[in-house]
């Protein structure tokens, strides 16, 4: 019995690390960016669907939840923050729609697995990028027109995305072999 809660009390330790290394990569990842107005090209993407393959679906969610929350109550966590606010108002501005994406997306990329052709899973990860957009580009046009929707939120971005989703894609046994271990 005094094992069983050892080995319960490690593995949920575990999880918590891997929600926070997942959190604290996501934060690196929009960090790393190309300053396009009034979204920047970050490696957040990428990340967001490697979480969700790596991890899975139920914890990739808990991870981006956790990351979202600490944007929400003021950590520097985001692309551009702090220098272009904080908090849940920078979570209302422009790149407002994407962080929403992201749960769709994680939840998405989540269920690549295994039995599957390589051109099912890029197009399973490519599902999981577009999910990003579908939120995102809809929120950006509300808050700055269509026109800057498209061409600062979606065609700037376009060659970027699919370089990220090949990459995915030829990694995607790999990081398969992760999810195993968590």
């Amino acid at each position: 019995m005094e094992l069983a809660k050892k080995i319960e009390s490690l593995n949920i330790l575990k999880k918590i690390s891997l929600i926070l290394f997942g959190t604290l990569l996501l934060t690196i990842s929009a960090k790393i960016k190309v300053p396009f107005y009034p979204v920047p090209m970050t490696m957040q993407t990428f990340v967001v669907v490697l979480i969700g393959i790596t991890l899975g679906w139920k914890l990739g969610l808990i991870t981006i939840f956790a990351y979202l929350f600490e944007g929400a109550i003021g950590l520097p966590v985001f692309a551009g923050t702090p220098e272009k606010g904080i908090g849940i108002s920078y979570m209302l501005g422009h790149t407002g729609g994407y962080l929403v994406g992201f749960i769709l997306s994680v939840f998405v990329s989540g269920f690549v697995n295994y039995n599957k052709n390589i051109f099912i899973k890029f197009l399973l990860i490519s599902l999981s990028i577009f999910v990003i957009y579908l939120t995102g580009v809809p929120w950006l046009a509300y808050l700055a027109g269509w026109e800057v929707a498209y061409v600062w939120g979606i065609k700037n971005f376009i060659l970027a995305e699919i370089f990220k989703i090949s990459i995915l894609a030829l990694l995607v046994d790999k990081l398969l072999k992760l999810r195993k271990l968590t």
